[in-house]
């Protein structure tokens, strides 16, 4: 029976690695994985998903108007789609999240989900707070703050490497822009 799995975390955990290991263990044994990740995110080019350690692979592109489950069924009329994994899972729609659990219970395809929690001021993202509700499996990815203790939240930072506390939700950046910080140290604005 395929479920909606949601791997969350805060930034620079290895979801990505993650992602692509899923996808290189399904390729491996002659399986048919279709991989998505957000148009927002195009640092390494578009439909391309890099990992921080190197590994890199193709990805279909998803935005706001993607209808999810109809591009699944329109492929597995050519070919048996054997699991749909999602990067960058905090820029869906609650309608995709509703489309990805459509996937799974209609079509019986697993969906692994794989995204931030929540952004640098500690809301949740759209995509995570219905994964958070509706998905079968919930696995958080840790990551640690610069204290040695689980890394819950992320503080965004300007080119200066200073603390921003407001802008839009959305701004694509990396480690140049980010930090993952326990809650203590999110609460205190503290990079370390």
């Amino acid at each position: 029976m395929a479920k909606l799995y949601f791997n969350y975390s805060s930034m620079n955990a290895g979801k990505s690695t993650m992602l692509l290991q899923a996808n290189h263990n399904y390729l491996e044994r002659g399986m048919k994985p279709q991989i998505y990740t957000s148009d927002l995110d195009d640092r390494f080019g578009e439909g391309e998903i890099v990992s921080r350690i190197g590994l890199k692979s193709k990805a279909n592109i998803f935005n706001t108007k993607t209808n999810i489950y109809k591009e699944i069924v329109s492929l597995d009329i050519n070919y048996k789609v054997d699991c749909v994994l999602i990067d960058e899972a905090q820029f869906l729609t609650q309608k995709q999240v509703e489309q990805l659990g459509k996937i799974v219970d209609v079509l019986n395809i697993p969906v692994l989900a794989f995204g931030i929690r929540t952004d640098f001021k500690g809301d949740l993202f759209e995509g995570s707070k219905y994964l958070l509700a509706w998905a079968d499996n919930l696995k958080e990815i840790k990551t640690i703050c610069h204290c040695g203790r689980k890394a819950t939240m992320v503080l965004r930072v300007n080119d200066k490497g200073q603390v921003v506390t407001d802008g839009t939700q959305i701004e694509i950046g990396g480690e140049e822009r980010y930090v993952s910080v326990c809650r203590r140290h999110f609460y205190e604005k503290n990079i370390g």
